[in-house]
């Protein structure tokens, strides 16, 4: 991997400061004893989604523990400045359909929360996925128990542990040699919304090796000096984005259409222009897709259709 030639990018999801404290998830203690500790703060979800405080604030709802809370099989995410932070899951609403009102999801507020809460919420939404969808052993079917305060799984018949995976995934910035960047529209996408190439990583595959082959086989575009950009836990439901931005060697575009709607080059000039009409749709701010297209754009892009 060629060396960066900048300082690595600033993503709202790789802000966490909260020390996971790990060491502490194998005492039994110690959900009891923050459970027992009013100073502790509990973080809610329901269908992935929490609260803020209020409707003009961008803070975390965090509570203190209640009585029901020990029933949840709370999740320890850590400790700082000497609180116990908690997560649990609520479940659904009273009549059993989802119920979004008033809770908002990290895809909507990780770019505008503090430090310690973005983090915070990043851990939450990657367990809260993963023991939604890893309720059974993988090896004989059967219903696992959840131990090392929500870090592992165990299955009471062979004994096997499962821990919350996580599924690398390259992301990158595509620049030819006239300084255009490489966009494309996915096929589950609305129209006009664009952003850079992106795929998972293979099996025995190297990061570089996996920027080249996505790019080829989405577009048929050739690629030379990857340099890494940074990362960030993407938990939707359990990514990791690695960022690069790549040199494209060849130009012409062959879109995947299984994978594609469409696929195009852009000048300044043209992405600008597309959002300001509407035309075009960006990433999230909390995405590093928009991030590596405003590092290639030179700074923010506003206009109606630029996504906070």
């Amino acid at each position: 991997m060629s060396p960066p030639d900048e300082t690595h990018l600033d993503l709202a999801l790789s802000r966490s400061v909260v020390p996971r404290s790990a060491h502490e998830r194998a005492d039994a203690a110690t959900l009891e004893q923050a459970l027992a500790d009013p100073g502790t703060r509990v973080l809610e979800l329901r269908e992935g989604r929490t609260r803020l405080r209020d409707a003009a604030s961008t803070g975390l709802a965090l509570r203190a523990p209640d009585a029901d809370d020990a029933g949840r099989t709370p999740w320890f995410l850590g400790r700082h400045g000497g609180t116990a932070y908690l997560a649990v899951d609520v479940g659904p609403s009273h009549d059993g359909e989802p119920d979004h009102d008033g809770w908002v999801s990290l895809r909507e507020v990780g770019a505008d929360l503090d430090d310690v809460e973005a983090g915070l919420l990043t851990t939450a939404t990657a367990l809260h996925g993963w023991h939604r969808t890893h309720r059974h052993c993988p090896r004989c079917g059967s219903a696992t128990d959840v131990v090392q305060a929500g870090w592992v799984r165990r299955c009471p018949r062979d004994g096997s542990e499962h821990y919350p995976r996580t599924d690398p995934a390259v992301i990158m910035a595509v620049v030819d040699d006239e300084d255009r960047l490489l966009l494309g529209t996915g096929q589950p996408w609305p129209e006009g919304r664009v952003s850079v190439l992106a795929g998972f990583v293979e099996a025995g595959e190297t990061l570089e090796a996996a920027v080249a082959r996505e790019v080829m086989e989405e577009v048929r575009v050739q690629v030379t000096d990857v340099r890494y950009r940074g990362n960030q836990p993407w938990p939707f439901p359990a990514s990791l984005m690695l960022g690069f931005r790549a040199r494209a060697v060849t130009t012409d575009l062959t879109v995947d259409r299984t994978e594609l709607r469409s696929a195009a080059w852009y000048t300044r000039e043209e992405l600008r222009a597309g959002v300001e009409d509407g035309s075009r749709t960006l990433p999230p701010r909390v995405s590093i897709a928009r991030v590596l297209v405003e590092e290639w754009f030179g700074g923010p892009i506003t206009g109606p259709r630029a996504v906070r």
